[in-house]
C-alpha cells in the first residue's frame, strides 16, 4: 500500500529519555519534515499517554526512549524495572486500536522484562545475558562511529531513497526476530563478535571491551516493518546522534516510516 499524504499535519508523539542524545539536533530533524508535527514528551510522563485515550490526538507514536533500566543501581546494574500493569494494558489496547508505531535505535533496549513489547518490536538489545524466547542469549554488543553502507529494500518506507547510502553511526549486535519481520534495510558491516564491545562489560565499567565475551554472528538487517497486533510498526536501527539525524537518507526513511504507519 502506498504512503498517503494527509492534508492536515500528522501528529506524532515522540517519547524520549533513558539514553543520552542531542535533543536540539534530534528535534531539528522533525522540524524539517513538512506536514508532520512532533510533540516530544520525556519518560516517564510519555508512558501515561501510551493508551487509546492519551493518544487520541496523535496519529503516530515514535519511540526514542529506553525505559525499564536503572543504571544507578548499587549492585547488578543495570537494574531491570517492570512496566506497570496500566502501561501494559494501555499499550496493548493502543495496538489493538491500530495506532502506528515507529521505534528508533535504543528503543530496542527498553523494557527488558516485557516480553510482549519485544515481540511487537521484532527484536531486543540485551544489557546482560538473558533468556529470550526460551533460549539462553548473551548480552548484546555495540560499536560507536561505524561507517557502513546501508542498502534499502523495496517498500513504501524506502521510497525515494536512491540506492545504497553511507552513514556513520552506532551499530548493535543484538537479537533480531528475522522470521517475524519484513526487512527494509541491510548493512554491509560485519556483525561478528570481534567488531563489537560487550554491553554487560560496559555497564560494569569496562567500556570498549569484549575480553571473555562470546556472541554468535548476528543479523545484518538494520531496519524492518512488521504487524504488531492491528498496528503497523517500523524499527530503524540507525539514529544514535547528529551524524544520523543530519543524513538525508535517514531523514527520508524516518519521514516515510511515520507516514506509512499512519
Amino acid at each position: 500500500m502506498p504512503i498517503i499524504r494527509h492534508r492536515a499535519p500528522l501528529q506524532a508523539l515522540v517519547a524520549v529519555r533513558g539514553h543520552p542524545f542531542d535533543r536540539t539536533a534530534f528535534d531539528a530533524m522533525f522540524q524539517a519534515m513538512d506536514g508532520i508535527a512532533a510533540t516530544m514528551v520525556d519518560q516517564p510522563a510519555a508512558s501515561l499517554l501510551m493508551n487509546p485515550q492519551g493518544m487520541a490526538g496523535f496519529d503516530v507514536l515514535v519511540l526514542y526512549d529506553m525505559p525499564g533500566l536503572d543504571f544507578e543501581a548499587p549492585e547488578g546494574a543495570p537494574h531491570y524495572l517492570a512496566p506497570s500493569p496500566e502501561l501494559q494494558e494501555g499499550f496493548r489496547a493502543l495496538l489493538e486500536a491500530g495506532k502506528g508505531v515507529v521505534a528508533l535505535h535504543h528503543a530496542l533496549a527498553g523494557w527488558p522484562t516485557w516480553g510482549d513489547y519485544h515481540e511487537w518490536l521484532g527484536g531486543q538489545f540485551l544489557y546482560r545475558p538473558s533468556t529470550l524466547r526460551g533460549q539462553d542469549c548473551p548480552d548484546s554488543g555495540y560499536r560507536h562511529d561505524v561507517t557502513h553502507t546501508i542498502t534499502p529494500l523495496p517498500h513504501p518506507v524506502t521510497e525515494g531513497v536512491d540506492g545504497p547510502f553511507t552513514i556513520t553511526d552506532e551499530l548493535y549486535l543484538a537479537q533480531v526476530f528475522e522470521q517475524d519481520v519484513v526487512p527494509l534495510l541491510t548493512s554491509d558491516a560485519s556483525f561478528t563478535r570481534e567488531n563489537f564491545w560487550s554491553a554487560h562489560l560496559a555497564v560494569q565499567g569496562r567500556m570498549f571491551d569484549h575480553e571473555g565475551w562470546e556472541h554468535p554472528a548476528g543479523s545484518n538487517v538494520v531496519g524492518w516493518a512488521k504487524q504488531a497486533i492491528n498496528s503497523r510498526l517500523v524499527y530503524l536501527q540507525p539514529g544514535d546522534g547528529p551524524s544520523a539525524y543530519e543524513n538525508a537518507a535517514y531523514r527520508r526513511l524516518l519521514e516515510n516510516a511515520i507516514r506509512w504507519v499512519a
